[in-house]
């Protein structure tokens, strides 16, 4: 009789220090998602404070070229349109798990981008408005900008990376279903962005 108790006593903490253990790794488990979370809508952060940069220097700009007669307003026009459309598109952090928005979102910055270069290609053909002081400090600006956009996108990408990684290997997987961990989206290329743009005037 105290033998049997003695032994399902041990059985008890055995099965006791295994639940015990398993609770603790699922805690260790969950806390490391949320901090991959976290440092994924940080680093989202950092690419949203960028693109926000470049959309406030887009009206000094355009009201610098708007000073010099002639300049084709078509092309003023698309940048003033690519940048109304970036400003009605905010993407949280929660909605980077959503292919749709976010492919919305990366379109009409690609357009901007675009607009931009178009607008940039276009001042050579004007050397008085290339040698404009403020044009200048403001080219330097956006072209500055434009790579720390670059940069933030890849580290962004490089966050999103890992955290897809780890909620997708078991048994993390597990804890990430059950929790509402989801697989957030990668920057990728514009298709057809490994090509120079045509330009002709």
């Amino acid at each position: 009789m105290k033998r049997s108790l003695l032994v399902g006593c041990s059985i008890a903490g055995v099965i006791l220090v295994i639940i015990i253990g398993l609770v603790m790794w699922g805690v260790g488990v969950y806390n490391s998602l949320v901090s991959l979370n976290e440092s994924v809508n940080q680093s989202w952060s950092q690419v949203e404070n960028q693109y926000q940069r470049r959309a406030d220097l887009i009206p000094n700009l355009v009201n610098t070229v708007k000073g010099y007669a002639n300049f084709e307003k078509e092309v003023l026009t698309k940048v003033t349109e690519a940048r109304a459309s970036v400003n009605q598109i905010k993407l949280t952090p929660e909605m980077l798990s959503d292919p749709q928005a976010f492919q919305r979102f990366q379109s009409a910055q690609s357009n901007l981008g675009s607009a931009l270069s178009r607008l940039l290609v276009t001042v050579e053909n004007y050397p008085n408005l290339k040698a404009n002081e403020n044009f200048l400090q403001l080219q330097a600006q956006l072209e500055g900008t434009e790579n720390r956009i670059a940069v933030e996108r890849m580290k962004f990408n490089q966050v999103v990376q890992e955290y897809n990684t780890r909620i997708k290997r078991f048994p993390a997987f597990i804890f990430a279903n059950m929790a509402g961990f989801r697989e957030k989206q990668y920057f990728k290329s514009a298709a057809g962005a490994e090509t120079a743009p045509k330009v002709e005037f």
